[in-house]
């Protein structure tokens, strides 16, 4: 798993230690490498992270998506991610924590970003369920996140964070068959942007994306591939679809609104931002619907089976698109 020429690598970049053992965390999208913790003996860290992105020559998308444009997405994914820790992660505030950055290599298309690990820190669990206090700790994160970097400079990172905005998906958006939706999407997309209220937006803010502390009353945010200038509301709607059902979703979404924007508040005035608040929460409140469409377009060009494309979001863009033509 740790052949001698990695290893030789990390032992350069990390110091003087003994690396004990190498466990896989996962394997990367399409083959484009691996996560591993490596556990360490002589060294101020009891273990590290280490994504080591390697792509293949053969590109294998698990979706048949392997354009070069897939794989181009990739690459700068991944650089992205690298001047998102050397540039901005020391910046995250505590109520919204995310892996500190112990060494970054890259050559070419070889990438080695090596991390703290957050299981060692305080933040060992992962939930595919949320409950009503895991649900507002996530909240609570993206709240802090948008607020503290709402209106900064987000030189070095995508400039539409997300993985799906419009002008990375242009296969997708070629062959989605619900032409009133591809109609509106440049229309969405303009909208989103068009917001006064940009800030740096994570991009991939799924609930598997979000590491807990043992009793689930604090999160850590990981995976900054597709972190960038945006509105907030695509985290938001993003991740409120990433953990609960359809019913949820519609039923809870009142409640997760006004949960984000008590939260988005209060961190506008701990960080001192000089925004209206009120014009910001109006604003954003009318986009999140937007920003859900957007999502939504992206889903049904690329896999027109899957299972978050339900009613409640149909409705949702029916709606949106309803806006836009009058």
């Amino acid at each position: 798993m740790l052949d001698k020429d990695l290893k030789a690598r990390l032992l350069r970049l990390i110091g003087p230690v003994e690396i004990t053992s190498t466990e896989l965390v996962q394997s990367l999208w399409s083959g484009y490498g691996q996560i591993l913790r490596i556990k360490l003996k002589s060294s101020e860290y009891e273990s590290l992270i280490v994504k080591h992105v390697n792509p293949p020559n053969n590109k294998n998308h698990p979706r048949g998506w392997n354009s070069d444009i897939s794989h181009q997405r990739k690459l700068k994914s991944y650089r992205v991610e690298s001047s998102w820790y050397k540039n901005f992660s020391e910046l995250c505030p505590k109520m919204a924590p995310v892996p500190k950055l112990i060494a970054c290599e890259q050559n070419d298309d070889d990438f080695l970003i090596i991390l703290e690990d957050m299981d060692a820190i305080g933040f060992p669990k992962r939930l595919n369920t949320i409950n009503q206090t895991s649900l507002e700790v996530c909240l609570t994160w993206l709240a802090h996140f948008h607020a503290k970097f709402l209106q900064n400079n987000s030189t070095g990172l995508w400039e539409s964070g997300s993985y799906w905005h419009l002008e990375t998906r242009p296969d997708e958006l070629e062959v989605l068959d619900d032409l009133p939706l591809k109609k509106a999407a440049k229309a969405i997309d303009h909208k989103l942007k068009s917001s006064p209220y940009q800030t740096i937006i994570h991009g991939d803010a799924k609930l598997a994306n979000f590491c807990f502390s043992p009793d689930a009353s604090r999160v850590a945010a990981v995976d900054f591939q597709y972190v960038g200038h945006g509105c907030g509301m695509k985290d938001l709607a993003y991740f409120v679809g990433s953990c609960l059902n359809e019913e949820d979703c519609e039923s809870m979404e009142k409640e997760i609104l006004n949960f984000y924007f008590y939260e988005l508040r209060k961190a506008c005035t701990l960080y001192q931002k000089d925004v209206d608040l009120n014009e910001l929460k109006n604003n954003w409140r009318e986009l999140y619907h937007y920003a859900w469409a957007d999502f939504h377009r992206f889903l049904k060009g690329w896999s027109p089976g899957h299972w978050k494309i339900n009613s409640y979001s149909e409705r949702i863009c029916r709606q949106v698109i309803q806006e836009l033509n009058s």
